[in-house]
């Protein structure tokens, strides 16, 4: 049987070949050997969890295509890492000896055995695929976005609280709930933990996860195929909508339409509603009032770039779950470079820690800024400077940006410009007196007094505050 093994994955690996480089293919499935194999599933052995993960995140579709061309199907793919190749599962960081993955090449669809405990119950099935009776789920549901694998830092503990209720009390609190904030601060994470946690203690419960641009395509299609009572009754009789991104409906008049009917069918029937979007309900454009109306219903939970101390302690957790250690000096050099993306910040360790496992090579600082240069330079592009601040600024309030540093001071110039000085004290190093100069010369008293003014202002104007947290997403994401 062992040979019939072997012969059949040289075969899958004579494929595999055709889309990699030798020395890609040497490094990554060459340590590999498959273990069994039968009509559903393979389960591939190999030497360590930094193996398998990098072929789950960058060779799935490549090993796929690989074994439909060698089989003539599809066929699951399950990962056990071996113990000194002696073929005895090593326990992963939750206990188990290994889990399956469904490797399909789509980002995210991955049913993996969740590291939660209490996520007993299987992974959501496919769109339209029964799960229990009278339950139904959505794709695209990663297993590890559970609450246990989420780090709560100061920057998203009121998100991530918020969220826990919800996923506790489905439409009795927080209904809708609205998270918001920059690119890949764990927004999706945290609505896709509630559908887990739901999924788990609710074994009937019909919970569906989608993005806008996903809704508004099944909605044209619908149009188009003359099923839109089937989309309706589908969308319209969830007991937990999970709706991702929903600036996206920015401009798309009827998709905004059918959404507000969907959205008031689920209200008025006790039905959980959690969407995401990368603003506040109250500065998204090119949305009908109605809508961000009820998106503002419920309540809106900010999630915020996390501080030096949140994004060790993530870097700390994830390496737990690799089973992986880096020297304490390189994880405090990874958590205050890499500042603005929680999703950067992880693929950065994940790119140490593969080189540290197959590599003698000591990681000192000079070898982890070679690795890491180019995650480095987009980060330090993506910088807080005066010089962004003051061009957001303009933007956003449609001025030039000459009036940022012009002597000009009516209020539609001034009170932006106090706007940008206040948003270069709190985002940047600069002094007083170096963001006065960088505002056409003026003093530092000129400065103290924008920011008190700003401070109090926006105590008292939740708008306003709302409006520079929105500033300070877009200069930060």
């Amino acid at each position: 049987m062992t040979n019939a093994l072997d012969g059949l994955w040289e075969k899958i690996c004579d494929t595999v070949r055709l889309g990699m480089t030798p020395d890609a293919f040497q490094r990554w499935f060459a340590p590999a050997r498959l273990m069994e194999a039968n009509e559903e599933s393979l389960t591939l052995a190999v030497p360590n969890s930094i193996q398998q993960l990098w072929i789950e995140s960058n060779y799935a579709s490549l090993l796929q295509d690989a074994i439909i061309v060698t089989l003539g199907d599809r066929r699951t793919v399950k990962f056990r890492v071996e113990m000194n190749g002696a073929g005895t599962p090593r326990p992963n960081a939750a206990g188990h000896g290994g889990h399956a993955v469904d490797v399909n090449g789509t980002p995210g669809s991955r049913s993996a055995r969740p590291s939660d405990p209490a996520q007993a119950s299987p992974a959501p099935r496919p769109t339209g695929t029964p799960a229990a009776a009278g339950s139904e789920t959505t794709g695209g549901f990663n297993p590890k976005y559970v609450f246990s694998n989420f780090v709560v830092g100061t920057s998203n503990q009121f998100a991530h609280a918020a969220a826990h209720a919800v996923a506790e009390n489905p439409a009795r609190i927080y209904n809708p709930l609205f998270i918001h904030g920059g690119v890949g601060l764990g927004k999706t994470h945290l609505m896709q933990a509630i559908g887990h946690h739901i999924l788990a203690h609710r074994k009937k419960a019909r919970v569906l996860y989608l993005s806008s641009e996903q809704f508004t395509n099944e909605f044209i299609d619908a149009i188009q195929q003359g099923t839109l009572t089937k989309f309706r009754r589908r969308y319209r009789q969830a007991d937990v909508l999970l709706i991702d991104d929903v600036q996206f409906f920015a401009g798309k008049e009827r998709s905004q339409d059918e959404f507000f009917h969907t959205f008031n069918a689920l209200f008025d029937g006790h039905r959980q509603i959690v969407m995401t979007s990368d603003r506040p309900p109250s500065e998204m454009q090119k949305l009908e009032a109605r809508l961000v109306s009820r998106f503002e219903w419920g309540i809106a939970a900010e999630m915020q770039v996390p501080d030096v101390e949140t994004r060790t302690a993530i870097l700390r957790h994830k390496m737990s779950q690799l089973q992986v250690t880096l020297p304490d000096d390189v994880v405090r050099f990874i958590a205050e470079r890499i500042s603005n993306n929680v999703r950067r910040l992880e693929g950065s360790l994940l790119r140490l820690a593969s080189f540290a496992s197959l590599s003698n090579e000591k990681l000192t600082q000079p070898r982890v800024e070679d690795l890491l240069r180019d995650l480095l330079q987009e980060d330090a592009h993506n910088q807080v400077t005066i010089d962004k601040i003051q061009r957001v600024v303009a933007e956003h309030f449609d001025v030039r940006l000459a009036d940022m540093t012009s002597k000009r001071r009516p209020a539609c110039i001034a009170f932006p410009r106090q706007i940008a000085m206040h948003l270069a004290r709190h985002l940047t190093r600069a002094s007083f007196s170096e963001i006065g100069m960088a505002f056409g010369g003026r003093d530092h008293g000129t400065v103290m007094h924008a920011c008190k003014l700003i401070t109090g202002r926006m105590n008292d104007d939740p708008k306003l505050r709302s409006s520079i947290l929105v500033l300070e997403s877009r200069l930060k994401g």
